[in-house]
């Protein structure tokens, strides 16, 4: 019966007391995580040598409208895998968020949708995959480039606004610790925590300067680093500003260090996609001159940057799954608000003394179900992104580059975040009749 029925059936055993609308979440998100291990392994040098074997892969590489011809796959085919996986996620959480378009409360009948019918979520989902590896390529590459793009903006938009969320509920419930307990040890260890974050942030940057900027050239990167530290330095100043201290008394440097850190991994990102040799030593070795063939040894597509971009979407889709803000504010913005919801009419079961999951969304949904799978839809397409290095395959789909827009769009993505963190600071300045408490 729970195939097809709720989600705290079929996770009651495992997690009691869960809220209906916390399980429905994880499993969603499970949805997505075993679509990013899925392109993981498909990317893995070993079976991307493999792929060719799938029937109709290669073959389904054919011209689209003409625009190319007898297509030779066999020199990114883990490219191509990852790109057929995440369009296949994206469809699965894009048709979800149009199904779910205002949904108030679980007495709706398409709730029964969100929260029921795992079984046949699932089969949905493989069926839009082995559906997707049949997509041939020609426009379909150029064209799912450019949507990767604009959702990993987004999503990098999202991870921002947790971040900043993060550091300030992170330094508001250690300067009430030490309030509360009068105890030295916690402004201790904000002091470490912001120290250490900032000399990881400088060590970051002399590496960047040595290993992505030369002497002679690489104006780009000298640029790039060099405005981000300056931007940096800004909005460190500005969190410690007395009238800023005044309107924001748990405002402080611990936040700007975490915003500053997060920046300069940001900037490394942007110049490990700089298309230069010269300028860029990471430059993966299938982005050569020459002809990239099925002889040469394929390289592992995940570099450093992908690793740790791969542990922060980890992490902030966690976050919107799984938990709520410290802060209204960010609740809004998110659509959520777990913290106020509660058992339903119904009440939470007890069965032999334990209690057991239990419907929270009667009186009124918890999250807004369409957000939510919105989110997961940009979540799959930064994955794809960040698992394909943001390259993208040449006219003669011979060749995969880095190119320019990857470079753009995580800077701007980067002056976005710092600018996003300097409006909090300086917002209940410029509109003191609202309440930024």
């Amino acid at each position: 019966s729970c195939l097809c029925g709720s989600a705290r059936c079929l996770l009651c055993g495992c997690c009691p007391s869960a809220k209906n609308s916390t399980i429905t979440r994880f499993l969603f998100t499970l949805f997505l995580f075993m679509g990013t291990l899925v392109s993981i392994i498909m990317i893995i040098p070993g079976v991307e040598r493999e792929l060719h074997k799938l029937p109709g892969f290669c073959e389904g590489s054919g011209s689209v409208l003409g625009v190319q011809t007898n297509v030779d796959c066999s020199s990114f085919l883990g490219h191509k895998a990852v790109y057929r996986m995440g369009f296949a996620m994206a469809a699965f959480f894009c048709l979800f968020a149009v199904l779910m378009v205002c949904v108030r409360s679980s007495k709706d009948p398409r709730a029964v949708l969100q929260n029921g019918f795992w079984f046949f979520k699932f089969l949905l989902l493989v069926g839009i995959t082995v559906g997707a590896f049949y997509i041939p390529d020609g426009a379909f590459t150029s064209v799912w480039f450019y949507f990767g793009v604009v959702g990993s903006f987004l999503f990098v938009l999202i991870q921002l606004v947790l971040l900043i969320d993060l550091a300030h509920s992170w330094s508001q419930r250690w300067l009430r610790n030490a309030d509360e307990g009068h105890a030295k040890g916690w402004y201790a260890a904000l002091c470490t925590i912001t120290f250490t974050f900032y000399a990881a942030s400088i060590a970051a940057v002399v590496l960047l300067y040595i290993y992505y900027t030369k002497p002679e050239g690489c104006t780009e990167g000298k640029a790039f680093i060099s405005i981000n530290l300056i931007l940096c330095l800004i909005v460190s100043v500005v969190s410690i500003l007395p009238k800023i201290q005044e309107a924001q008394p748990h405002s402080g440097l611990l936040q700007a260090s975490l915003i500053t850190l997060y920046t300069i991994y940001v900037t490394w990102s942007a110049l490990a996609n700089v298309p230069t040799q010269h300028c860029n030593p990471t430059l993966l070795v299938r982005n050569s001159t020459g002809s990239a063939t099925a002889s040469e040894p394929l390289t592992t597509w995940w570099d450093a940057p992908s690793i740790v971009g791969l542990v922060i979407f980890i992490l902030c889709t966690l976050f919107i799954s799984l938990r709520s803000s410290d802060h209204p504010q960010v609740n809004k913005l998110m659509l959520t608000e777990e913290s106020g919801a509660g058992p339903g009419p119904g009440g939470a079961e007890e069965e032999g003394g334990v209690r057991r999951a239990y419907d929270n969304e009667q009186d009124g949904v918890s999250y807004n179900y369409t957000f939510f799978h919105l989110c997961l839809l940009l979540a799959a397409l930064y994955i794809m992104m960040t698992l394909t290095n943001w390259y993208r395959p040449d006219e003669s789909f011979q060749v995969l580059r880095s190119p320019w827009t990857a470079v753009w769009v995580k800077i701007c993505s980067s002056w976005a975040g710092l600018l996003l963190y300097l409006w909090t600071l300086v917002a209940p300045l410029v509109l003191p009749d609202r309440d930024f408490s």
